[in-house]
């Protein structure tokens, strides 16, 4: 099932005005600095935002529109806060057990074990809350969101106070429900990164207003939208894993028309992999280069270009129906006569696996 919402909420300093629907099995996420207006969107999907109008459908059912208002607790949703909310006084079995008593047995559709394999939580079940790491408490507040059976879960930057290594463990916990679970996940963030390891599609909020939405993959590579001109700028790609080179430990993946070589183990043939290819990170050469360390040369043609200030362009490219970013010099590219249309070899320098 489908989540569609048609939403306006004033704020203090702005109206929110969003349209979005989160197909089921995607990761849908909304993305703006702080205070554009992410919580409360969350906030009025759940139910816990009267002045919200609107629709909001969650497959045949009608959950808000002009004439009714279901409150949050018969809104069939898994909540997971920047806060893990987590009962003290009970134990980490029974705050799962907690959630599991909201949905009557015949809606099930997540057993309580499944949940807690899905989140790695058979060696913390008899720990108290207050023995917990922050990324610990985050693991369990999934799992018991996940436990209720939600249509739906809702991810309001949760990873906001959980530091590095714990963030990193708990995205691939979270990218193995987007894998198991058939359902629709919203998921909150003003990180980069977390949006284009985990999203499908995006929705880009500013003072409440919807300035863009589409696929991630996308809109990170649009010149157009802020993403290309961050510092971090990058084109988010997916590729399948072909084989292995065992002399260089190096993995083949099926990119566009070629191919594109990274160092990383435990990737079998089949495997499909996000990769994120920095702007930075990627040169241009209008012949294929010889005798280079770079690995990876692909040949691509020029969609658009722009200037960011005197110094430097940024080169939106087409390889074989992958878009690739590349931040290079203005005088690189007067001397190079680079123009729209013009076939060049990228060389990509390096390249990050978002697993």
């Amino acid at each position: 099932m489908s989540l569609k919402v048609q939403l306006t909420l004033p704020r203090r300093d702005f109206t929110i005005d969003v349209a979005l629907e989160a197909p089921p099995g995607q990761v849908t996420s909304v993305f703006g600095p702080s205070g554009c207006g992410k919580t409360s969107l969350m906030r009025a999907i759940a139910g816990l935002e009267s002045q919200a109008t609107g629709q909001i459908q969650m497959g045949d059912e009608v959950w808000q529109d002009a004439s009714r208002f279901r409150p949050a607790h018969q809104r069939d949703i898994g909540y997971v806060f920047q806060d893990a909310s987590l009962f003290p006084h009970l134990n980490v079995y029974d705050n799962l057990q907690f959630g599991l008593k909201r949905q009557p047995k015949h809606k099930r559709r997540v057993s309580l074990e499944q949940a807690i394999e899905l989140l790695a939580l058979p060696p913390l079940l008899k720990r108290q809350i207050d023995k917990l790491s922050g990324g610990e408490k985050q693991r369990v507040a999934i799992a018991r969101a996940i436990a209720t059976s939600p249509a739906i879960l809702l991810f309001d930057e949760p990873l906001a106070a959980v530091d590095i290594p714990h963030k990193q463990e708990i995205l691939r916990y979270i990218q193995s429900l987007h894998r198991e679970l058939d359902i629709p996940m919203l998921y909150v963030s003003h990180a980069i990164d977390e949006v284009a390891r985990l999203s499908d599609n995006l929705l880009l909020l500013e003072k409440g207003q919807q300035l863009a939405s589409g696929k991630t993959v996308d809109l990170l590579s649009e010149l157009h939208l802020p993403f290309a001109h961050y510092e971090e700028a990058a084109a988010i790609v997916d590729t399948t894993v072909l084989g292995i080179d065992p002399q260089y430990s190096l993995n083949q993946l099926k990119f566009a028309d070629t191919q594109i070589s990274v160092s990383h183990g435990q990737l079998q043939p089949g495997d499909k992999v996000r990769l994120r290819i920095m702007a930075r990170d990627v040169s241009l050469a209008l012949i294929p280069p010889q005798q280079s360390s770079i690995l990876n040369c692909v040949p691509a043609v020029i969609e658009s270009m722009v200037d960011e200030g005197l110094a430097q362009k940024l080169v939106r490219l087409n390889a074989g129906g992958q878009v690739i970013l590349s931040r290079i010099t203005s005088k690189s590219a007067d001397d190079l006569a680079l123009k729209t249309g013009m076939p060049v070899f990228a060389q990509v320098k390096a390249v990050s696996l978002l697993l």
